[in-house]
């Protein structure tokens, strides 16, 4: 297996720029997760990856092999898209081999490379049915396993869950991670969830408009971001943000009733801040009255108050006590000032 290296590629349509000078190593072996917002260009880069789209400039390595202008056939890549693209003439056995057949396989080769992809994805039962008797999951291990079989150095997930039903989405996450771990290939997986980047990834890379926004392991991200926009972006619920006001070297908010001092790290002369912090750093205080109750998802074990302060701004604050916050009501809050990040609010970047 080897790993995948983009050296400052681009991708123009015409004039349109669309990705913009992109460098990332993606290391052997490594379960890589592309995630952004629609149009942020994720897919596009995969797609520049597989050959299926042209780059328009910088270089693109598989290993120690730069492929950036070579045939998809010849990358040692399999692609497993969001549509599952089975034949539905043929058996899920001659879907997983047809590939190998294609390319002149002996038949005995193609058995036995089909048999162990079953084995690995737990089709061996439905190896004789055709697509049309399988269920949306069950087709979505076949396209899997028709990569296996090809035995690819680099398999490529184009949002490959997005179909599926939400329980079947999360044994569908199960799956792909226990394949990662049993067969140790590199993994390059777009999504617009987060969620699934965030239970799935080794590494996790933000995109925003044909850029990198941070590259990182799923907590580093979600614990230090560089930015508002990763900020928001990694963690569900998203991170709660405040446009607060600096007074005599305190950081203030009508909501925020606690002393808040300015740190080091913020500019001096700089009079507005926005202030960060997630739903499970803030603590309901029931004897205040600087918020209104807007609406409350009880989910069990955990429920998400939506509050309303009193200059319209909106929080989200996580509550796991018997007594839950209801609609209507007047409450404080309480936030813990170690878990609190503070952003340039022109620029959007992280005052560390």
């Amino acid at each position: 297996m080897t790993g995948v290296t983009l050296n400052q590629t681009i991708k123009r349509y015409g004039q349109t720029q669309v990705i913009h000078g992109i460098d990332l190593e993606i290391e052997d072996g490594e379960f890589c997760v592309f995630v952004g917002p629609s149009g942020c260009g994720k897919s596009t880069l995969l797609r520049m990856i597989a050959g299926l789209e042209e780059t328009t400039e910088g270089q693109i390595y598989i290993g120690a092999r730069e492929v950036t202008h070579q045939d998809p056939a010849k990358r040692g890549v399999a692609m497993v898209f969001q549509t599952y693209a089975l034949y539905p003439h043929m058996t899920v056995a001659e879907n997983m081999g047809f590939g190998l057949r294609m390319n002149g396989v002996a038949k005995a080769e193609i058995d036995r490379k089909v048999q162990e992809a079953s084995g690995i994805l737990k089709l061996d039962q439905y190896l004789k049915r055709k697509p049309k008797a399988l269920s949306g999951g069950q087709r979505q291990r076949v396209a899997i396993g028709r990569a296996i079989v090809r035995g690819p150095e680099v398999f490529l997930f184009d949002e490959p869950l997005s179909n599926l039903d939400a329980e079947l989405r999360v044994e569908m996450r199960v799956e792909i991670a226990r394949l990662h771990n049993e067969i140790g290939a590199t993994m390059i997986y777009v999504t617009h969830d987060q969620v699934e980047a965030m239970t799935m990834a080794d590494k996790i890379v933000v995109l925003r408009d044909g850029r990198i926004e941070q590259v990182g392991a799923p907590m580093d991200l979600y614990r230090d971001p560089d930015n508002k926009f990763v900020a928001g972006f990694i963690g569900s619920p998203a991170m709660n943000f405040l446009d607060c006001d600096i007074v005599d070297g305190q950081v203030t908010h009508p909501a925020i009733t606690q002393p808040l001092p300015v740190p080091a790290s913020v500019p001096l002369g700089l009079s507005r801040v926005t202030l960060g912090i997630r739903p499970e750093h803030i603590q309901v205080d029931r004897s205040g009255d600087t918020c209104t109750v807007d609406l409350t998802e009880a989910l069990g074990g955990v429920s998400y108050s939506y509050l309303l302060t009193s200059n319209g701004d909106k929080l989200i604050v996580e509550e796991r006590e018997d007594e839950r916050s209801k609609q209507g009501t007047r409450i404080g809050i309480s936030i813990r000032p170690e878990r609190t990040m503070l952003f340039d609010p022109e620029t959007g970047l992280r005052l560390r």
